[in-house]
Parts: structure tokens; sequence; C-alpha cells
């Protein structure tokens, strides 16, 4: 019987609570799961990519079957061929992440047409958590406790410390 293998790819910038609910879910349905990290040219990165690496990685380290990645210059279908992944993971908050994602999905498809894609409904507790948002509070020196792991709020600290 062959491995089930997925792979969660997004910006992460930062992860939320919601990203972390998809991730733990995910990580019960695959054998191995890998979380990617990757940049997204239609937004303005807060955190490095080094950085939410290992936010990530702190965050999901109670997790044996997860592995955080990266390709900068890279399709997350190709790093998904290269890691031979079997599924991509998708979480859906709403309609209109659901119309953005299936686009997606035809044009991953194409490309690779043996990856297939498994989509999370968000929690109704999650559904309103979005990175954009957790930026914007932050922004504004709000509590963004209860909606970021605490490997978030701990490199917020260090930022706030050595500004």
């Amino acid at each position: 019987m062959s491995s089930k293998i997925g792979l969660y790819s997004g910006s992460f910038d930062p992860v939320t609570n919601g990203h972390m609910d998809i991730i733990e879910r995910a990580s019960q349905l695959f054998d191995h799961l890998y979380v990617g990290v990757f940049f997204n040219p239609d937004k303005k990165g807060y955190f490095d990519l080094d950085v939410r690496m290992r936010m990530l990685e702190e965050a999901l380290e109670h997790l044996d079957n997860v592995t955080v990645v990266s390709a900068q210059d890279s399709l997350a279908v190709a790093l998904a061929k290269d890691l031979h992944v079997t599924h991509m993971v998708r979480g859906l908050r709403n309609p209109t992440d659901f119309e953005y994602e299936s686009n997606l999905e035809y044009f991953n498809h194409r490309l690779e047409p043996s990856i297939d894609t498994v989509y999370l409904i968000a929690r109704n507790t999650m559904s309103p958590i979005s990175s954009s948002r957790v930026k914007e509070l932050v922004h504004f020196k709000s509590s963004i406790e209860g909606l970021v792991p605490q490997s978030v709020i701990d490199q917020l600290e260090r930022m706030n410390e050595n500004p």
C-alpha cells in the first residue's frame, strides 16, 4: 500500500490558529504532511521567509508526521511532485476562497494530473481569522492572543525588544 503524502501550502505571514486547525486535521489524514511556505507576489510580506518557517516549526513541533518546507522560485505543485506528494491540501473559509482554490486546482491538475486536491472547510470558530487581519491588529498594537500560535506572539515580542 502506497503512502498518502499531503502538501498544505501558503504564505503563512503569519501562521494563524485557522492554519493550525487545518494542519492538525490534515496531519490525521496523511502518512506525512508537508507544510510549504511560499512567497505570494500579490501580498506584501510582514515576516521574512526564515522567520515564517521558524514560527511554523515551533508551532508544529508536537506533530511527528509534519515537516515545514519552502521553495522560493517554484510553484507549489512543482515542489509537490519533487516530494512525491499525492494530495494538495487547501483550507476553505468562505465562498470566495472556494472560487480562488477551485481555479488554482484546475491549473495544478493541468500541470500534475496525478496530484489530487483535498479541501478542508474551516471550523466556524476559525473562519473569520486571516493573516491580513492579524497583521492589521499587530500594526495597531492590539491583542492577537487566541488568533495565532504562541510562536508568533513570541516572535513579535522579540521584534519589539530589538526594533
